[in-house]
């Protein structure tokens, strides 16, 4: 009894600062799971509500992780849950075979609150469900809203000028302003804290900023770009807001992606591009506050890889139930029923490693190690679910028709943006042994 107690004082302990008291599970609240029967006949009966509108199996949360959100922030998330589905991911389909952007969808995005949960006072463990949520749905609209909160709204709330706040902070929570992110370079990647070459030159009230930037999401649809370049006064690190239109600026499309297609990446060509001192954002003065920036997109991939793995989940899951072969659904095969558990089991690792992530960036204890070690585990997990997914349809797991080559080609971008995995394990390789393995 008295080892009981004190596991479940240690439980409560460690769950503070989620927004919520940890309550005991009760069955009660949980949503009801239909009979599978009763399931399977309703999808028979309208097989396109089964691929694009349905809302997912109310029993994929095996961990009850949902259930650790309070009721309000709880009943936000399921009505941000039906939007995905019912609205985001049916369209979505059709702008990523065309790669294309919804700019439509941005208003109702906006309705649901999505465009500032960074500064909502939203709790560490509901932002994460609402990037599950999202890439539930779509990988790239969840890269958006991730990218707009963590690295625009976030950067611009944390380290922007009060000026800068006032004039973007209202129209970017409301989606009327979008950012673009534009720290990566076509020379420099994994090594752009040392090797950033793009240059900001001080003349006067002006910098003169010359460089080029590459994969920058939103490049091309953005109404300004935070850009990162190296002082030529100081060799030091600032940012910089360059607007869209500014004379010497330029942003071209990169197209033919297997994934992410949706998300409008560019390239960015900065040519003597003049921009005045009050763009400059004064809480940038070395790459340190990008690290930190860095540290939490990281965690918010962790997220987005969680929940690409519940969409691959939904997908295979809803396609066993309605295929038939010799005679019978293919449910009722071991090879089918195996990758259905090895991707759900998958899922439910990688959200309940996002949950211990969660909890420390609510005790403002999160680390690059930690950051690090989540990306590159539930991304790697997620790439083994797309690769099962996609077996388990067959033929049909390589058209986008069946949604499953598109969450299979999200995913390979997953594995590899915000740090790839081999430098995100060397990250963790390098705390855990004190020694660096970078060249």
């Amino acid at each position: 009894m008295i080892w009981i107690t004190c596991k479940y004082t240690w439980i409560s302990k460690h769950l503070e600062g989620f927004g919520s008291n940890p309550k005991r599970y009760d069955k009660a609240r949980e949503p009801p799971i239909v009979p599978l029967s009763e399931d399977l006949e309703s999808r028979r009966a309208n097989p396109a509500t089964t691929r694009a509108g349905a809302l997912p199996y109310p029993g994929a949360d095996l961990m009850h992780i949902w259930e650790l959100l309070d009721e309000p922030e709880r009943e936000r998330l399921e009505a941000i849950r039906a939007f995905f589905q019912d609205r985001v991911r049916p369209e979505s389909i059709g702008y990523w075979n065309r790669e294309e952007f919804p700019h439509h969808l941005l208003q109702e995005m906006a309705a649901h609150g999505l465009g500032g949960i960074q500064v909502d006072g939203s709790s560490a463990l509901f932002k994460g469900l609402v990037y599950v949520e999202a890439a539930r749905a779509d990988v790239s609209l969840s890269a958006l809203v991730g990218i707009h909160n963590e690295l625009i709204v976030g950067m611009i709330h944390e380290l922007g000028s009060q000026a800068q706040k006032d004039a973007w902070l209202p129209r970017l929570t409301n989606f009327a302003a979008l950012g673009a992110f534009a720290l990566t370079e076509p020379g420099h990647g994994s090594d752009i804290a040392g090797g950033l070459s793009t240059t900001a030159t001080r003349t006067g009230d002006e910098w003169v900023i010359n460089g080029a930037k590459r994969w920058i999401g939103s490049g091309t649809i953005a109404d300004f770009a935070l850009v990162w370049a190296r002082d030529t006064g100081d060799g030091q690190i600032k940012a910089f807001i360059v607007e869209a239109g500014s004379q010497g600026f330029s942003a071209t499309k990169i197209g033919n992606k297997i994934g992410l297609r949706i998300m409008q990446n560019a390239d960015l060509e900065l040519d003597h591009v003049r921009v005045p001192e009050a763009n400059r954002l004064p809480g940038v003065t070395n790459f340190a506050e990008a690290n930190e920036l860095l540290k939490h997109s990281r965690a918010w991939v962790g997220w987005q890889a969680a929940g690409v793995q519940l969409g691959i989940f939904d997908i295979a899951r809803d396609y066993s139930l309605t295929r038939e072969q010799f005679g019978q659904q293919i449910a009722k095969f071991q090879l089918v029923q195996l990758p259905l558990s090895e991707i759900l089991g998958n899922a439910m690792a990688s959200l309940s490693l996002m949950v211990g992530v969660a909890r420390l960036q609510s005790l403002d204890k999160l680390e690059m190690v930690q950051a690090a070690m989540a990306k590159a585990t539930t991304t790697r997990l997620a790439r083994e679910s797309a690769a099962r997914g996609r077996a388990l349809l067959g033929g049909n797991g390589v058209t986008s028709d069946h949604e499953m080559a598109k969450l299979f080609g999200d995913t390979e971008i997953l594995y590899t943006y915000e740090g790839t995995y081999e430098i995100n394990s060397l990250i963790v390789g390098r705390a855990v042994t004190g020694v660096s393995a970078f060249v």
